[in-house]
């Protein structure tokens, strides 16, 4: 999108060129043939004073031809406003036809019409030269301006483009970085691992073990950042169950308790990255569990197939909800509701589901709570 506004701009700006120089050369054409005309009907008067022996007749009969040529429209009325002449008019009609008539307002509206004693008022119009000297130039005008807001748009999101691969690249020298550090965790826990006799350092293990491969996750996703997302058949089902398992483990169970449930009924397969696909469940989770945080309550995770193919996602929490005002900007980055939020797992869950899966991540009204929606298409 952001190459094709630069294509975009670059061929406005050529064809508002080549759009100018062609108009130009036009009006310069049409200029001089009116000029010419206007030198032959000079000459054809001057002609008819000198010579004697020439009837004025012809001369008038000449310039009145050369009028015709001149495609200025004109209406010639009596006194009583009837046509008795017209000519260059934008339709054939004879002089007594109504549409002349009519159409003698449309030219008083262009020019003033000129009064001659005894003859009657001459109505004329502006030709096609001057309408489009009056067009034309806005149009160009107007279009100029749409470039300049294309190019305007361009410039800002190259920026933005560019301060995405400087993330990028941090995130993925940061997945980089973290890789010394987790194997060395893990060759810690696989010695703490040994000592069977001891249950509390066995638990410990479990859980430590648990906790270096989310880590390892989390470093695999960062190399993702910047990257073609993947695709291949993903087992949603087993993807939610395996968040919600693991926000169970870390939860409170005594005081303010949090509930995790799950009704997963008859899931087919998703096309998508399953790195990705979690990563966007998993923030949404994370989020309705921190609007449970300090009062308790009851996280939902429900997925089904619907009639007609697509997959649907359910994560629903009881807690205080959104507050109305602020349900459009939720999916902003940098947008959190918490003193101490970074506005950006909802933003990135949204980006994820839409731009990398062609789906829909949308914040359903409810009652009570916050329930989201993720519809995968068929």
């Amino acid at each position: 999108m952001r190459r094709g506004a630069g294509v975009v701009v670059t061929l406005g700006v050529a064809a508002l060129l080549a759009s100018y120089v062609l108009y130009t050369q036009r009006v310069v054409r049409e200029l001089r043939v009116e000029a010419l005309r206007i030198g032959q009907m000079y000459a054809r008067v001057y002609t008819a004073q000198s010579d004697t022996a020439t009837d004025p007749a012809v001369a008038l009969f000449d310039l009145a031809t050369r009028i015709r040529q001149s495609g200025v429209p004109l209406i010639l009325t009596d006194p009583d406003g009837m046509p008795t002449a017209a000519e260059n008019l934008p339709f054939a009609a004879a002089v007594d036809d109504p549409r002349v008539r009519a159409y003698v307002a449309v030219l008083d509206a262009e020019n003033d019409p000129v009064i001659e004693p005894g003859m009657g008022t001459v109505h004329f119009g502006h030709t096609a030269l001057i309408k489009g000297l009056r067009i034309i130039p806005a149009a160009q005008v107007a279009m100029l301006l749409m470039l300049l807001l294309a190019g305007v748009y361009a410039f800002r999101a190259r920026g933005s483009a560019e301060r995405e691969r400087v993330w990028a690249g941090m995130a993925r020298e940061s997945a980089h970085q973290l890789g010394t550090p987790l194997s060395s965790l893990s060759g810690w826990i696989e010695l703490l691992s040994e000592r069977a006799d001891d249950p509390l350092a066995l638990r410990a293990t479990q859980h430590m073990a648990g906790d270096l491969e989310r880590l390892e996750r989390v470093a695999h996703r960062f190399e993702r950042i910047g990257r073609p997302p993947r695709r291949e058949p993903v087992d949603l089902a087993r993807t939610v169950a395996d968040v919600a398992t693991y926000f169970r483990a870390r939860v409170p169970s005594l005081a303010h308790s949090v509930q995790v449930e799950t009704t997963l009924v008859g899931i087919p397969k998703v096309d998508g990255d399953p790195v990705l696909l979690e990563w966007a469940v998993e923030a949404l989770v994370k989020n309705a569990i921190d609007a449970l945080a300090g009062r308790g309550g009851r996280v939902s995770l429900r997925a089904a197939e619907r009639p007609e193919g697509a997959v649907e996602l359910i994560v629903a929490d009881d807690g205080p909800g959104i507050p109305r005002d602020l349900r459009r900007q939720i999916f902003e980055p940098g947008f959190s509701t918490k003193p101490s939020g970074w506005g950006i797992g909802l933003a990135l869950a949204r980006r994820i589901v839409e731009e990398s899966h062609g789906g829909r991540l949308v914040l359903l009204p409810s009652e009570k709570g916050a329930t989201f929606q993720i519809t995968f298409p068929a």
